[in-house]
C-alpha cells in the first residue's frame, strides 16, 4: 500500500510544484502579486523540480532503478540553491519570510525521497539475492 502511496504523494507534489510556480513565472495576475518579493533563481529551481517530482514519482511506480539517482542529484543541487538563498538574504536581498520556511523544507523532502528510494533499491536488490 506504501509503496503506492508515497510515489503518489510525490506526483501531486510535483504537479502542485508545476501549478503554483508557473502561475507566478508566466501569469502576471493574482498568483504573482500574492507571491511578493519572490526570488527568481529560488523559484525556477523549485518550478523546474516539479517536472522532477513526476519523475521520481513514476518511476518509482514503475520500480525504475534510476530513480535514487535522480532524487539525490535533486537533493544535492536543493541543498546548493538553500545555501545560495542563504547568501542572498544574507547580503540583504529582498525576499519573502515563507521562503525561508520552504527551502528547508522543500530540501528535507528532497533528502526523504532520495533517502525512500535508496531503501526501496536495497529492499529489491537483497529480494534478487535470495
Amino acid at each position: 500500500m506504501i509503496k503506492y502511496l508515497i510515489p503518489g504523494f510525490i506526483v501531486l507534489f510535483g504537479f502542485m510544484t508545476l501549478r503554483e510556480g508557473g502561475s507566478v513565472l508566466f501569469f502576471d495576475g493574482v498568483a504573482r502579486q500574492e507571491a511578493g518579493a519572490f526570488v527568481p533563481f529560488v523559484l525556477w529551481f523549485n518550478f523546474l523540480t516539479g517536472f522532477a517530482l513526476v519523475t521520481v514519482g513514476v518511476a518509482l511506480f514503475r520500480n525504475a532503478k534510476w530513480s535514487f539517482r535522480v532524487s539525490a542529484v535533486v537533493a544535492a543541487l536543493s541543498f546548493l540553491v538553500l545555501a545560495a538563498f542563504l547568501i542572498f538574504v544574507a547580503f540583504g536581498g529582498r525576499h519573502e519570510v515563507r521562503t525561508l520556511i520552504a527551502m528547508p523544507l522543500r530540501t528535507l523532502i528532497w533528502v526523504g525521497i532520495a533517502y525512500w528510494c535508496s531503501r526501496v533499491r536495497k529492499k529489491e536488490f537483497k529480494g534478487a539475492l535470495k
